[in-house]
């Protein structure tokens, strides 16, 4: 197959007007298939690489099923998200051990490639707990961690910590060389948060939100995110993040280091009303989430495309630094970046045909025009 007559998006840093070429499932140099698929007038961007969300079109990644995660892949792959890390929620161990079961059982032979698991939780701070549920909330526990990375079959990228909690240090001690630990749902300061980084913390879980403010005399997470060079997700949704504080945080971070998140629940691609998440109801309007009893806010009902095109079209980030964001980034920071996350030879061969306005033309998967 022949990608003619596209934008082609680069490792450079450019949009470049060249050819791709596909044999089999990979860019190649060169193919001998005579495919042609004319990408006139279109952007052409890897697909995207979602590491956090937890849902949508009316399933969760904790109903612990494969038929679940199958809905899951089938959603994403349609709007242009062609590798998924879904999140868990701070549940019952029990519940978990499912959840991992299932995954590892999984076989995905058509939507998103499932290529990891986002542990949010249960080892968080019960005072910026947010949507997560305070009962099943635990301190870091190795062993569990164990079992339940056993259970999945090695697919847990990413276990999200508070790292003020007992026995967090020596936790990430523990695994920072068999997984990417990420500071989350926390109020620990700056020099808590450094501390975590400086034993192997590598990733930040939705920055700004459940962890203490930005301010100029306690920089908390978010500065020691900066100054320790953390990967850093961000929901451009519209309704987490001010788009002001979206552009100040690229001036801060770069696009280096930003990785774009959907943090997306159940009621993503459905009708407003009422849901759940992670056990506790959610009611939804718009694209505004929140938990019914309460108010806080419940994940996001926006997709990792959506996302990216919000923050180009509405927040005034730039195109190229956005797809970086949605694709390079996210694959270097849960470490599949060998075969996602970009255009080049040797990559899968998973691209998204894009127009002027940003709406997908086409979905190229692994080689084959969906």
């Amino acid at each position: 197959m022949i990608i003619k007559n596209g934008k082609v998006f680069t490792n450079e840093g450019t949009f470049e007007e060249k050819d791709l070429y596909v044999e089999g499932e990979y860019f190649q140099k060169e193919t001998t298939d005579d495919r042609i698929v004319d990408a006139k007038d279109c952007y052409v961007i890897p697909g995207l690489v979602d590491v956090h969300f937890h849902g949508c079109v009316g399933y969760d990644m904790c109903d612990g099923t494969k038929e679940a995660i199958q809905k899951l892949a089938e959603y994403e792959a349609t709007n242009g998200i062609l590798a998924i890390c879904p999140a868990t929620m701070t549940i019952p161990e029990a519940d978990l051990l499912k959840i991992m079961s299932a995954a590892k059982a999984y076989e995905g032979k058509t939507g998103a490639d499932l290529v990891g698991i986002n542990m949010e939780g249960p080892f968080i701070s019960a005072a910026k707990k947010g949507a997560q549920k305070e009962d099943d909330i635990k301190t870091p526990d190795l062993a569990m961690y164990r079992k339940l990375q056993e259970a999945s079959g090695g697919l847990i990228k990413l276990v999200d910590l508070a790292p003020e909690t007992d026995k967090a240090m020596e936790f990430i001690d523990q695994v920072k060389d068999e997984v990417h630990i990420s500071i989350a749902h926390t109020t620990a300061d700056y020099d808590t948060a450094m501390t975590a980084i400086r034993h192997g913390a590598d990733h930040v879980t939705h920055l700004y939100n459940a962890m203490p403010s930005f301010t100029h005399r306690a920089p908390g997470v978010i500065g020691a995110a900066r100054d320790g060079e953390c990967y850093v997700e961000l929901i451009c949704d519209g309704v987490h993040i001010h788009p002001s504080c979206v552009r100040a945080t690229f001036e801060m971070f770069g696009d280096d280091k930003i990785v774009l998140i959907s943090d997306s629940m159940m009621a993503t691609g459905m009708e407003d009303g009422q849901y759940e998440l992670g056990g506790q109801p959610v009611t939804v309007v718009g694209n505004r989430a929140t938990l019914t009893e309460g108010g806080a806010i419940a994940g996001s009902a926006t997709n990792l495309m959506d996302c990216m095109r919000t923050a180009v079209k509405e927040m005034g980030i730039p195109l190229y630094s956005a797809v970086k964001c949605a694709t390079v980034n996210p694959a270097k920071s849960i470490g599949i970046e060998q075969k996602y996350g970009s255009l080049e030879e040797g990559m899968y061969a998973s691209a998204v045909l894009l127009d002027q306005e940003l709406n997908i033309v086409s979905v190229i998967q692994k080689g084959q025009v969906k």
